[in-house]
């Protein structure tokens, strides 16, 4: 069973290559983990593929996408759109 923030962290890991032990709760996707701004828009792109599913499409609007600067706060906000454990 895994859970919002380890799902967010499997793909940060594979979009940014960050060490996975570098990829917590307080790291911030640009001075942590070195996601320039291209790296963040594609991030955006496979969390939206990561939380969407077949039938439901999820998206992430550009002005909320603006606001994910941390780990915590894009799991903060799947978690506020009802993305749960799984």
């Amino acid at each position: 069973m895994a859970t919002v923030f380890e799902r967010v962290k499997k793909v940060s890991v594979e979009q940014l290559g960050a060490e996975e032990k570098d990829v917590v709760l307080t790291a911030s996707f640009a001075d942590d983990l070195g996601a320039d701004s291209l790296d963040q828009v594609e991030l955006i792109m496979a969390l939206e593929t990561e939380f969407g599913t077949p039938e439901t499409k999820f998206e992430i609007p550009d002005t909320d996408a603006e606001k994910l600067k941390t780990v915590q706060a894009v799991v903060d906000y799947l978690k506020s759109k009802g993305i749960k454990d799984s």
